[in-house]
């Protein structure tokens, strides 16, 4: 198995060294740049030759934060998926850091076990969504008052497919597995998938599950 590039920002030294320490211990994990904000981050990544699958970062680190440094990341390198690492566990901070594009966000308080399965989870399905995060994008978006059996209200057409595989996605299938159950191509599933994007103007597969939080799509997907 090929390892997962990782990528940690943190200003905390003590907190990022012995993060660092536990990452170096994971054979199938390899850490490929440290960094103590997002100026130097973004620095980092221009200098390697193969950028990290997965970025870990803290939201608040002098110069540019978390939430600057998300949006850099979309603009210059969209294929790095972004877990924020955080002691706030405000809703609304979680909810914006997923519609702004991170893939999942994890307290500093989660422990390794979860650590992992948030990065192995990211590496098979492009997300990683806990009960807390789930509970906090649906209680945000609990405002929005729209059927929850159909797309009344939503802004956007979906096809009877495209509405198959969202549906799948948010019960974390993978690409592959998707791919199986509907007897489509991967291929063809990452082309529904791409239009699903463009027509929600989310950025990656967090924010579709996000989407569909949002508008009540699935009853019971969650």
């Amino acid at each position: 198995m090929t390892p997962i590039r990782i990528a940690l920002v943190d200003d905390q030294l003590l907190f990022r060294q012995s993060l660092a320490m536990l990452m170096q211990g994971e054979p199938d994990i390899a850490l490929v740049l440290e960094a103590d904000n997002g100026d130097s981050c973004l620095k980092g990544l221009a200098g390697l030759s193969e950028l990290p699958d997965i970025l870990l970062a803290d939201m608040e680190m002098p110069g540019m934060d978390g939430i600057e440094l998300s949006e850099k990341l979309h603009q210059l390198y969209p294929s790095v998926k972004l877990i924020v690492l955080s002691v706030h566990a405000s809703e609304r901070l979680i909810a914006r850091m997923i519609d702004q594009g991170a893939c999942g966000y994890l307290t500093k308080n989660c422990d390794r076990a979860e650590l992992m399965t948030a990065l192995y989870t990211i590496r098979s399905t492009g997300y990683y969504l806990n009960s807390r995060v789930l509970n906090a994008m649906r209680n945000v978006s609990r405002n929005i008052t729209i059927s929850p059996k159909n797309l009344t209200g939503v802004p956007v057409a979906l096809s009877k497919r495209e509405k198959e595989i969202l549906h799948l996605i948010c019960k974390e299938y993978s690409t592959s597995e998707i791919a199986q159950r509907l007897y489509l191509s991967p291929r063809t599933v990452e082309g529904h998938r791409n239009n699903l994007l463009q027509k929600t103007g989310r950025r990656n597969t967090a924010g579709l599950v996000l989407f569909a939080l949002k508008y009540r799509l699935f009853e019971t997907a969650y």
